[in-house]
């Protein structure tokens, strides 16, 4: 009983329920290792007695994390303040002239506290507006320093987050391409897709095919090895870009390079790659792409620059503080002594100690030339959404969020406080993996986070949306809690660890609100009673995915398009899913029982395959959204497309691979050296791989989309004449 209470103080499920039916126990010895990871004792009876006494003895006038939002009533955490306590709030200093301290007394009636409405709250149809109280002075959005004392004379301090009551929305409906970036070769690629590609992607489709949003896969800082793990959803660092994807030519202080003729080379080397992977049947080769970028990024950095551009440079030093120059002093590191810190020299594991500054002055160009790429990738990813943008994109790019960070890499070197270490993010058994899943992500402390404000949360989110349009956070129910697996044990022994869901939710609302950007949330998958509730009511937008979306709650059949839910964004496929025409026409299936991962005979998943596609096909006929009738593939796709769009859905999704028939996934869940995940360029339905101009040529890009484009005219592809 003792370890359940404690456990119950920090967060630590003891039980869970992977369906309404089933309650599953926790081992304790999973609850004492999660309980150590959070820097509490519970070892022994008399640990747990000694930790359950310490935690109350902290109790405290205020949580960590007070949370306000704009006309709602005010959280318990300030109502329940003993009457006559002095409150006192530092605004944030958020450029400007500077914001004077507001302060008051709390009243006899502080339970009837509500915050004035902003001008964007929103609220109920017929809802009464919420009014001040005597002595409440709203303070302004932001991250504020709370302080209350008692009138016993205790005393507490706290942050304080403001935000608005909901993210902003899409301007209307809206549909955009989904791409993984690697895999989106041009003809001046260098091997792999990139900001270059991006921008011209974004151009290309918002003003031809009247997109209003391109959405991306994480771009996340890679762990840097050979060779390299090319899951951009396991990265080194969440916080900057991987210098990987720059487009080399498009860097103005390229045409500057005095060292032509190895620049040359280097160019023809890249072209190369390119046509390796275009012609040849080679992967995509992010090692060999980053060796050549790396040293022509190297000629380029010798270039002075002018004085505007390092004018630019160092605002760029200075928005970015201590976080970029930690980043880049690990990149500099790893070049020396291996990307795994835990296997550094013991001096240079501690970002802070002496040993570091010493390797820091040494490094000191490297650590430089590692500042500079992450602004030049920064800068890029500002144009690849300004020519979004400008191409009449409600939305424009839409980055990833990936749901954490490899346990070797930059992020956790230089946050080690923030981190539970020896633990990693996964998630439980369910119906389609009875052996949980372990994602080898360490996950970060939410006691730690709390504590300090959840700096680390605000930093990384206002990097993300400082070029964006929107954001897509993958896995987004780890804001409400995460599934922790103990080092050496099976995800099965693992356990979810709650999150301070309304600060979290509070901190991505208030960012978001700043940046002016869309949310989208990747809530697929099992999902806790309330979150899909609490995030529509914050505004962040849901994924539904058209094969999953059934009448689970009545006869299982396929959901009518009118049932769906109207704040999602709505695609046939994901990057972890086949593509359309592989579900249609069972090849997913196929590949699967080639390489050993069906769990049942093959007749039996073909059956169940056939059977769900038929049943969607049958729809798509009733609806008379399949005029041609089955048998066409083309024909299935498109109508497969006019069906999302029948949904009320706020964005809808088109899998770019989708308009070219590629039936290869670019990840199969469950392999590693079985299936080339993350190396695979987009490519047609016979599988050769095509470039970003063929693919704006294709007739049957232009066939699905006209789908999406009621009304207007068919703009004719380069070659053809206009319908």
């Amino acid at each position: 009983m003792g370890l359940s209470r404690l456990a119950a103080l920090h967060g630590v499920a003891t039980s869970y329920s992977p369906s309404p039916d089933v309650t599953v126990s926790v081992p304790d010895d999973t609850v004492i290792a999660v309980l150590a990871a959070l820097g509490v004792d519970a070892g022994t009876p008399e640990d747990v007695r000694r930790s359950l006494a310490a935690a109350q003895a902290r109790s405290r006038l205020l949580p960590p994390t007070v949370v306000v939002w704009a006309g709602e009533p005010l959280p318990p955490a300030l109502t329940g303040l003993p009457p006559g306590s002095a409150v006192t709030v530092e605004p944030e200093q958020a450029g400007g002239p500077p914001v004077p301290a507001l302060t008051w007394t709390v009243p006899e009636t502080a339970s009837s506290w509500k915050v004035p409405e902003a001008a964007d709250a929103v609220t109920e149809p017929g809802e009464p507006r919420p009014t001040a109280p005597a002595g409440w002075t709203e303070p302004p959005y932001g991250v504020h320093r709370l302080h209350v004392r008692a009138p016993d004379h205790h005393e507490a301090t706290a942050t304080l987050v403001v935000a608005p009551a909901r993210v902003p929305q899409p301007p209307g409906r809206t549909h955009g391409f989904l791409v993984q970036l690697y895999s989106l070769l041009s003809a001046r690629s260098w091997g792999m897709g990139d900001l270059g590609d991006l921008a011209d992607l974004a151009a290309w489709s918002g003003r031809t095919l009247g997109s209003g949003f391109v959405q991306v896969n994480p771009l996340h800082a890679a762990v840097p090895g050979k060779p390299t793990d090319p899951s951009p959803y396991r990265p080194s660092s969440r916080r900057f870009p991987d210098p990987v994807h720059l487009h080399v030519e498009s860097v103005p202080e390229y045409g500057h390079v005095h060292d032509r003729a190895t620049l040359d080379d280097l160019r023809q080397d890249a072209a190369a790659l390119s046509e390796a992977v275009l012609n040849k049947g080679a992967l995509i080769d992010r090692d060999a792409v980053w060796e050549l970028k790396r040293q022509a990024l190297e000629l380029i950095a010798e270039v002075p620059l002018t004085p505007g551009r390092r004018a630019a440079y160092c605002d760029f030093l200075a928005e970015q503080g201590q976080a970029l120059e930690d980043h880049a002093l690990w990149c500099a590191l790893a070049e020396v002594h291996g990307p795994d810190w835990h296997s550094w020299p013991e001096p240079l594991r501690d970002p802070r100690s002496p040993g570091t500054a010493r390797a820091r002055a040494e490094l000191l160009d490297r650590v430089d030339l590692h500042c500079r790429l992450a602004w030049l990738t920064a800068t890029q990813l500002a144009d690849a959404q300004r020519a979004a943008e400008d191409a009449g994109m409600e939305i424009g790019i839409v980055h990833d969020l990936a749901v954490g960070v490899h346990p070797a890499g930059a992020d956790t070197w230089a946050q080690q406080d923030a981190f539970a270490h020896g633990m990693s993010v996964g998630a439980p058994p369910d119906a389609f993996n009875a052996r949980g899943q372990d994602w080898g992500l360490p996950p970060w402390r939410p006691d730690v986070l709390a504590a300090t404000g959840y700096a680390a949360f605000r930093g990384l989110l206002r990097g993300l949306l400082a070029h964006a349009g929107a954001l897509r956070i993958d896995h987004v129910m780890g804001l409400f809690r995460l599934w922790w697996v103990p080092e050496g044990r099976p995800p099965t022994d693992g356990t979810y660890v709650a999150q301070d869901a309304e600060a979290m939710l509070a901190v991505l609302v208030l960012e978001a609100h700043r940046a002016g950007s869309v949310v989208v949330g990747e809530d697929l998958g099992t999902v806790e009673p309330g979150v899909r509730e609490a995030l529509a009511r914050r505004g962040v937008l849901g994924t539904s995915v058209l094969w999953f979306e059934r009448d689970w709650d009545g006869d299982g059949r396929p959901l009518a398009p009118e049932k769906w839910r109207r704040d999602c964004l709505a695609t046939a496929t994901t990057h972890d899913l086949p593509s359309t025409a592989a579900r249609l026409t069972g090849d997913h299936v196929t590949l699967r029982h080639r390489l050993g991962l069906l769990t049942r005979p093959l007749d039996e998943e073909l059956t169940e395959d056939v059977t769900s596609t038929a049943e969607w096909l049958a729809l798509l006929a009733r609806l008379r959204m399949l005029p041609e009738g089955d048998g066409n593939e083309e024909a299935a796709v498109r109508a497969v497309h006019r069906f999302l769009l029948a949904t009320p859905a706020r964005m809808t999704g088109v899998w770019l691979p989708d308009t070219v028939g590629d039936r290869r996934p670019q990840n199969l869940p469950g392999t590693w050296d079985q299936y080339p995940n993350w190396r695979l360029p987009v490519a047609d339905a016979e599988g050769h791989p095509v470039t970003l101009e063929e693919i704006a040529a294709s007739p049957r890009l232009h066939g699905l989309m006209d789908v999406l484009r009621p009304g207007r005219a068919r703009t004719a592809p380069p070659g053809e004449r206009p319908a």
